[in-house]
């Protein structure tokens, strides 16, 4: 894939904290989203000035909006009662049908 995320490590987001194939501002991204989707209130101004000596102000920004969308949208999923319904494999880059 474009962007090195294969389905290894896509599945290994759940066991982040003690795996060394995430680099420090991967670890702290994910950090970051959890802490959004589970407890927004609670990131604290020491938590961002972590943030901080990682990422730019604009890193931190579409961190924050990204999180922010996909929490959002998979609320309204929710409350629409819209479910998946068939295997989608968003992890794989699309093959050229050429």
């Amino acid at each position: 894939m474009q962007q090195g995320l294969d389905d290894d490590l896509y599945n290994a987001v759940g066991s982040y904290h003690d795996n060394p194939a995430f680099t420090d501002r991967e670890k702290l991204a994910i950090e970051y989203a959890e802490q959004f989707a589970i407890d927004p209130a609670g990131v604290s101004d020491a938590f961002v000035q972590r943030l901080q000596g990682h990422f730019s102000d604009t890193e931190i920004m579409e961190l924050t909006v990204t999180n922010a969308f996909c929490l959002g949208f998979g609320r309204a999923l929710t409350v629409l009662d819209v479910q998946r319904d068939f295997d989608v494999l968003w992890s794989r880059e699309p093959t050229d049908a050429g």
